[in-house]
């Protein structure tokens, strides 16, 4: 579906740019072929008129919003006409220096995912034309090494197109505490990727309240839901900081573990004093946020909570939900 309307959205920008003069309604409908499919001349009722008013103005609202001038112009006879000048939807020249260029070919470079890899070399194509010159590596004298974000999770691709049209989904959502999934409604804000795992910032409309999702706890097919947000979707430094505290990253107290020797590097690289306590364990202090429990419990055998009690019961109850399955 998200397809179509790509097209459908992409033949009505053509025919609006390919226009010399203001096209009504009617010469729109009759000639994008999406439009001639759903609502032709064979299929005019009131009902199918209605509906392809309500289809052309959200369609027209989406190409504004992506950046398209339209005009609307009024004949002299009274009928109005929709027209997209190539003097007014005309970018300025790019002009780009090295250290702009290296950064967004380094960016685009970054994704190694399929559906988005066709995406990041066009880009790097356009930034070529831009000012990239064919002989500059993105990477300078650090060829050997390429940055990548890895997404291995099936619900990756559908949510980042539901975040990006704004349209409210629906999974079943496994928690670190429960044997089984449940089915969540969400409205999808943004994708944020921390510690290598991917998370979903939204609205959970169920509870009512924002909430963070990590993919990999998402189970079954991402299915599309109708109708528009019901929240306020916030800017993206409040759902990154969102994120990060879900995440485990934002901290206000401190726990005291107990890790075996040679295991659990992440945890000593965050720790704010290890001590050995022989028989090949170590005491370490480390920063207590939300989401930490579900971190520790990555680790299994190797690390044991001492304290603060309630951090110990949450890591006890997300392994017993694990042994049950």
């Amino acid at each position: 579906m998200a397809i179509a309307k790509a097209e459908r959205l992409m033949n009505l920008a053509l025919c609006l740019l390919g226009t010399r003069r203001p096209l009504s309604k009617r010469e729109l409908r009759d000639s994008i072929e999406a439009y001639v499919e759903a609502f032709g001349p064979g299929n005019r009722t009131t009902g199918s008129d209605d509906s392809f008013n309500r289809m052309f103005e959200r369609d027209k609202d989406d190409l504004r919003e992506l950046g398209l001038v339209i005009e609307t112009v009024e004949s002299l006879d009274g009928e109005i006409g929709y027209m997209a000048r190539r003097d007014s939807n005309r970018l300025p020249p790019i002009t780009l220096d090295a250290e702009e260029a290296a950064a967004l070919g380094l960016a685009a470079k970054v994704w190694q995912q399929a559906r988005l890899a066709g995406a990041a070399s066009g880009a790097l194509q356009k930034l070529r034309a831009a000012g990239l010159p064919e002989d500059v590596d993105p990477y300078g004298s650090h060829g050997a090494l390429e940055p990548r974000i890895p997404v291995h999770e099936a619900a990756f691709e559908p949510l980042m197109l539901a975040c990006r049209d704004r349209r409210p989904v629906a999974f079943d959502y496994r928690k670190a505490t429960a044997a089984h999934p449940e089915q969540r409604h969400v409205e999808p804000w943004a994708l944020e990727c921390w510690r290598g795992h991917w998370y979903l910032a939204g609205w959970d409309r169920d509870r009512g309240a924002e909430r963070v999702f990590r993919l990999s706890r998402i189970t079954g097919k991402v299915r599309s839901r109708g109708g528009r947000y019901t929240a306020e979707v916030p800017d993206v430094v409040t759902v990154r900081e969102t994120v990060a505290s879900w995440a485990g990253e934002v901290a206000d107290r401190s726990a005291r573990i107990r890790l075996r020797a040679g295991a659990g590097y992440p945890l000593r690289a965050k720790a704010t004093s290890v001590r050995e306590l022989g028989d090949g364990w170590d005491e370490l202090e480390i920063p207590y946020g939300h989401g930490l429990d579900a971190w520790l419990v990555e680790f299994g055998p190797d690390v044991v909570v001492l304290e603060p009690a309630e951090l110990r019961a949450d890591v006890v109850d997300r392994l017993r939900a694990v042994a049950k399955g």
